[in-house]
């Protein structure tokens, strides 16, 4: 039997904490959640087929190979899921939001084949099978990644993710600008820095603030985009921008801590990874500052920063509210 998705909560403890609770519908969130992730499973099957595009020569087998096996059957589609839920909010067309979101979770595929890595992370086990190194080899590994990074680019500029050239523009640029240098990719770095990692590094020692930046580039920056994205898309004006982007914060920084937490308290046979891996490796976290209580407090008060974020959409913004809440008490 799979494990649930979700564990029973109730309302926020303490007299003093106020906003939304954490109590939400779990089953009518699990019903969307399945919904997208069927839907953008369909769609990536659909992207990756045998079948070389217009421009192609071919799809070597074994990299397809490798690429599908990174990036089919697993993982919950949280990023696909905001993508949506903030598309819906301005009734943007549904495949418009389920390209943009294949896209978004080709990057974060990628991210995970080359986070595992031996150089990276050196991981086994990933959604509870071998990960693709372990599966395929390091080198294809390392191509399978490059091929769903760029494949996510090919996917966020075609017209079938909008009509307007210059929305697919900013949606592209946007999604660069969140995975590089300055996001995802740059978090990494900092993170490898932060450990020691590079040769002529040693640990670096860092405070709260620095952990919290180096989080919102790493993980955050890829879920505020999913947010972000749908304010694109659906042409939003500068205040429901701003509400997604406030969202989109506090949802990125909710799921670093929660996932923190899940590597001290977790197990690996639900997680479908290693745990405890955080502490071997000397890995600042947030959890690690402010221990292990005191970050659940912070988890929750960044959960009740996200509700209030969307208070301007009303009942529109249900599925995002509940989304964060999810994503603060998941399991895996």
């Amino acid at each position: 039997m799979s494990k649930p998705f979700f564990r029973a909560v109730g309302p926020i403890g303490t007299p003093a904490q106020t906003g939304p609770s954490m109590s939400f519908d779990q089953g009518a969130l699990s019903s969307q959640m399945e919904c997208v992730a069927s839907e953008i499973e369909a769609l990536l099957e659909e992207i990756m087929t045998p079948t070389p595009a217009e421009g192609e020569r071919c799809r070597p087998t074994r990299l397809l190979e490798a690429m599908r096996y990174s990036s089919l059957k697993g993982g919950k589609r949280i990023r696909p899921l905001l993508l949506v839920a903030s598309a819906n909010l301005f009734d943007v067309p549904r495949q418009r939001a389920l390209m943009a979101g294949a896209a978004l979770e080709l990057i974060h595929c990628y991210s995970l084949v080359h986070d595992d890595l031996p150089a990276m992370d050196d991981d086994d086990l990933r959604r509870g099978r071998p990960t693709t190194h372990k599966a395929f080899d390091e080198a294809t590994a390392i191509l399978a990644g490059d091929g769903l990074l760029t494949l996510a680019f090919d996917v966020a500029s075609r017209p079938a993710v909008h009509p307007e050239a210059e929305v697919r523009i900013q949606l592209v640029g946007s999604l660069a600008r969140a995975a590089g240098l300055g996001g995802m990719i740059g978090g990494q770095a900092l993170d490898l820095a932060a450990e020691g990692r590079f040769a002529d590094g040693r640990p670096l020692k860092l405070d709260e603030a620095a952990i919290s930046g180096l989080q919102a580039m790493k993980t955050g920056a890829l879920l505020k985009f999913a947010c972000a994205a749908g304010g694109i898309l659906g042409n939003a004006n500068a205040r429901e921008r701003d509400a997604l982007d406030r969202y989109g914060v506090a949802v990125g920084k909710a799921f670093q801590i929660a996932d923190d937490l899940l590597d001290v308290e977790g197990d690996k046979s639900t997680l479908g990874k290693a745990v405890g891996k955080d502490a071997v490796a000397g890995k600042a976290t947030l959890v690690g500052i402010l221990g292990i209580e005191a970050a659940k407090a912070r988890l929750q008060s960044l959960v009740r920063e996200a509700s209030l974020s969307l208070e301007l959409f009303g009942t529109r913004g249900r599925v995002l509210v509940d989304a964060a809440k999810f994503i603060a008490e998941r399991r895996n």
